[in-house]
């Protein structure tokens, strides 16, 4: 039996633009932070090219505008270029008319810098829930086919814990493809990567996958972030607790994790793992 393809995807953004950093990191100050970003791509692109993998970058417009060359490589090297916003906004903090507005100029942003058409989208932090389905039709207004914005867990800061957890058709047409999650103990369980890969021993989440694949008959869609590979960063001191936890936990074991995942299973880019959903 051949194993399943999974979806390995990326979300493009910096150190000082993670969510639970912003009370500390005023916007007004991001350009005068020192950037991470090329380094992080530059070890994550290679680690990629090392296991012949395809997967799809989730790309800040703002990263975009200042970084091209970034673009341009993920373009190069055969992976999807996709969009996480502009401004890294949470979905739910914004208005309809403003979200439509930041989904447009980073999507004409990343079309117009890397020549290709931007299908995906996924929102900063899985801001789209229960009180803003409404921003799936912006999603496909704005011309994007799928979103991968609603995770279907129980979280302090997102999630929908009764939303489907395999991929969907939303009433607007676009296509729902959820971070994955493992059915266990009557809960939905995270199984996707981020700080969980982290924190948790790496046979927890090969499980995991191993399960989804196996019991549930699905591929899984993993996701991490360029500065999760990154033990040298800036440290944000004035974060709280849990915040600096859930940040800054095994970031030294980040990179060696990821190269025994891409080992472990096969990935591909999420518009080709999941061509026939998107294709109907």
């Amino acid at each position: 039996m051949t194993a399943a393809v999974n979806a390995m995807s990326i979300d493009v953004e910096d150190y000082f633009q993670v969510a639970a950093f912003a009370p500390y990191i005023e916007r007004g100050r991001w350009d005068s932070m020192p950037c991470r970003v090329e380094r992080n791509m530059a070890l994550i692109l290679d680690l990629l090219d090392r296991h012949d993998t395809r997967a799809t970058f989730f790309t800040l417009g703002w990263i975009a505008e200042r970084y091209p060359s970034l673009v341009k490589q993920i373009i190069e090297r055969g992976h999807e270029l996709a969009s996480h916003g502009y401004g890294h906004l949470r979905a739910n903090d914004q208005t309809p008319e403003a979200f439509h507005a930041d989904l447009a100029r980073a999507k004409a942003l990343l079309e117009d810098i890397g020549g290709v058409a931007v299908s995906g989208y996924r929102a900063p932090s899985f801001s789209i829930g229960a009180a803003n389905l409404w921003a799936h039709e912006v999603i496909a207004e704005t011309g994007h086919r799928y979103s991968s914005s609603v995770y279907p867990i129980a979280h302090d800061h997102y999630g929908m814990p009764e939303a489907p957890r395999f991929a969907w058709r939303t009433p607007s047409g676009v296509i729902e493809i959820p971070p994955s999650s493992l059915r266990l103990f009557g809960h939905n369980l995270p199984a996707s990567g981020g700080g969980y890969f982290r924190l948790l021993p790496y046979p927890v989440s090969r499980w995991s996958i191993r399960r989804i694949n196996g019991h549930d008959g699905e591929p899984c869609i993993f996701y991490f972030h360029p500065w999760e590979v990154d033990p040298q960063q800036p440290r944000v001191a004035q974060a709280g607790i849990k915040s600096k936890f859930r940040h800054y936990v095994n970031l030294e074991r980040m990179a060696g994790r990821l190269d025994r995942l891409l080992s472990d299973f096969r990935w591909g880019r999420v518009d080709q793992v999941f061509a026939d959903r998107l294709a109907h």
